[in-house]
């Protein structure tokens, strides 16, 4: 575990020391992209469009090795004031062996496609802070933890709040989230149906002109159901996060989480192995055409 984050925090240093400074900075923050596994609650401009690359890695689980890989790629427009769309497709990696509850895999898919709604209610510039809501669906083929092939479907209702701690310093952002999830497996035809709630918390603070660091905690309890039914179990992430601006027209996010603290529902344990990650990681890069 110390490992781990002694090569992120490694990776990172190497990064801003290879960054070129830019001798000036837009004052404040543009909060759309600079989190890892939370959003911010600016939206961009009008007219404006966007190619992201988002890369998620999730690691570990409680036995033998589990390794599973998402790529998406998505394009980004605004096409009236606060109000963002976003598509995107996705594939998956999976490579399992000897997971309890989990059948053995090694493939390569295409996993499925999403849609991603935002509209920004409230601008922290003229209010004490921003707000934004966002639906983002999607409809898949593969299941994202077992790799089984099916049909699944699933929102995520996110209201995202933020707040410039210290102005063009820091920044602290807070997300809930509402997950609700449906899927229909291809071999035997079981239905299950669960949903997620958490509460994300972030701080980033400038280090540099076009490079900012910090780090985001979030918490989540999933239960079987969509409408929030019996309990299956519970989890902690923190981790640290990173964004660079590249250039004026890209970027780059690095984020990592390791499961800090959790809990199956029926077990004792410090860990919920079951339903979580023991670590997830995240690179997202974007820009602007």
């Amino acid at each position: 575990m110390g490992g781990r984050a002694c090569k992120f925090w490694m990776v990172i240093g190497c990064a801003i020391a290879l960054t070129p400074a830019r001798t000036s900075a837009e004052e404040g923050f543009d909060t759309e992209h600079i989190f890892g596994f939370m959003i911010g609650t600016d939206v961009g401009n009008v007219g404006e469009r966007e190619f992201q690359s988002e890369t998620t890695g999730r690691f570990g689980k409680g036995g033998g090795t589990y390794r599973a890989l998402a790529q998406e790629v998505e394009i980004e427009v605004v096409p009236l004031p606060n109000f963002r769309i976003e598509v995107g497709g996705a594939a998956s990696l999976h490579d399992i062996t000897g997971v309890p509850d989990i059948d053995d895999r090694r493939q390569f898919n295409f996993q499925g496609a999403s849609l991603d709604l935002r509209y920004r209610l409230l601008d922290r510039e003229r209010a004490p802070f921003g707000l934004t809501i966002a639906a983002e669906l999607h409809g898949d083929r593969i299941d994202e933890t077992s790799g089984a092939k099916g049909r699944m479907y699933g929102t995520d209702f996110t209201l995202a709040f933020d707040r410039e701690l210290i102005p063009n310093f820091a920044i602290g952002a807070l997300n809930l989230t509402y997950q609700p999830e449906w899927a229909r497996f291809e071999i035997g035809g079981v239905s299950e149906k669960s949903s997620t709630i958490g509460a994300a918390f972030a701080t980033l603070v400038r280090v540099r002109p076009d490079v900012l660091l910090g780090g985001e905690m979030r918490y989540f309890r999933q239960y079987e159901g969509i409408g929030l039914g019996e309990f299956a179990g519970q989890a902690l992430f923190v981790g640290p996060t990173a964004y660079f601006q590249l250039s004026p027209s890209s970027r780059l996010t690095m984020s990592w989480s390791m499961q800090a603290w959790g809990r199956p529902a029926g077990s004792g344990g410090n860990l919920d192995l079951v339903n979580f990650e023991r670590h997830q990681a995240r690179l997202v890069f974007g820009v602007n055409f």
